[in-house]
């Protein structure tokens, strides 16, 4: 599949997104596409497309077998193929929908500004979508080099070409990953369960457990 143009892939991330957002009122029409392209609220970068740009990139997306056109309404409305279109399942897509929308993205980040499209269980497994995506053939994402300071690269999609920004040398896609705050949370509370046990265990058995509190 060729790269997708800026509003192509706008218009197909808003049909996504719509369609979990605000079912209600998807497929979408004409005018409710637009407003959802041109949007100020989580989108970046801000677009300011026309009814005709957004027609033309209806019509690229239709030779992609992306977007259908709806008929039998009294409006014209339309609605996406993306999952099947892009060969990719729901979840991939949804990650696809926000990297489109809003950029490029952390693992975390991803996980939160998506959850409206899907839920994921954890960083991990975002992850887990990510690098699936990055490894197919063409890959449909990429991860970025690392900014000064930071603590996690962020990823960015492929879909509409190249980024701008560099992507992760070689060395930084096989480091090993920094814990993650959701991880290390998780761990403690495993360990305050174990903790707990342990002593109810102790006072069942009349001994002294001797366990020294976290720090």
């Amino acid at each position: 599949m060729r790269d997708l143009t800026p509003a192509e892939g706008r218009v197909l991330a808003v049909l996504v997104e719509k369609q979990a957002t605000v079912p209600d009122t998807y497929p979408l029409s004409l005018n409710a596409l637009v407003a959802g392209c041109n949007q100020k609220s989580a989108r970046d970068p801000v677009m300011s497309l026309s009814e005709a740009d957004v027609l033309e990139a209806i019509e690229g997306l239709r030779e992609l077998s992306l977007v259908n056109e709806v008929s039998g309404m009294r409006v014209t409305r339309y609605d996406h193929n993306a999952p099947r279109g892009l060969g990719v399942p729901g979840a991939a897509a949804a990650l696809l929908t926000t990297l489109l929308l809003r950029g490029p993205q952390t693992a975390a980040e991803l996980r939160a500004n998506s959850e409206r499209l899907h839920r994921f269980a954890d960083t991990s497994s975002v992850e887990g979508f990510l690098e699936e995506l990055a490894e197919k053939d063409p890959p449909r994402v990429v991860r970025l080099a690392r900014s000064p300071g930071a603590r996690e690269a962020r990823w960015a999609q492929l879909l509409t070409g190249e980024p701008a920004l560099p992507v992760a040398s070689a060395e930084e896609l096989a480091a090993p990953k920094p814990a993650r705050a959701d991880e290390i949370a998780a761990l403690r509370a495993e360990v305050a369960e174990l903790r707990a046990l342990v002593l109810r265990l102790a006072s069942e058995l009349g001994v002294d457990a001797n366990l020294k509190s976290e720090a």
